[in-house]
């Protein structure tokens, strides 16, 4: 099934969600600011985005300039920050089977439906 890691507070993730209703294609929506996803978890969407886990970070958030800019962090570190600060990963994430996409811009989702 598919799946959308999803911030009702992001345009850009209200406008994947849009996405996928239209498609008519059943997906479950994760409101990972509630449900956090653990370290498992993110390792394995970072797997299937084939992305560094520095790329999943949302580098202008406030979070991210106050404690962690200009640091010289692990990839294990940086996944243990966006645990903590949820808030730093990038959204939407809609996952597919094996196939992930970051739905910058929204058109990228049509991509694994």
């Amino acid at each position: 099934m598919i799946k959308i890691y999803h911030n009702n507070r992001c345009s850009k993730s209200r406008n994947g969600l849009v996405l996928l209703e239209e498609s008519g294609k059943p997906f479950e929506v994760v409101k990972y600011l509630d449900n956090v996803p653990t370290v498992s978890e993110l390792k394995n969407i970072i797997k299937l985005l084939n992305i560094k886990p520095i790329d999943l970070v949302r580098k202008n958030e406030a979070i991210w300039k106050e404690n962690f800019k200009n640091k010289d962090l692990s990839d294990s570190e940086i996944i243990a920050a966006m645990v903590q600060f949820p808030k730093l990963i990038e959204r939407p994430i809609v996952i597919n089977g094996d196939k992930a996409v970051i739905g910058r811009p929204t058109e990228l989702i049509s991509t694994i439906l």
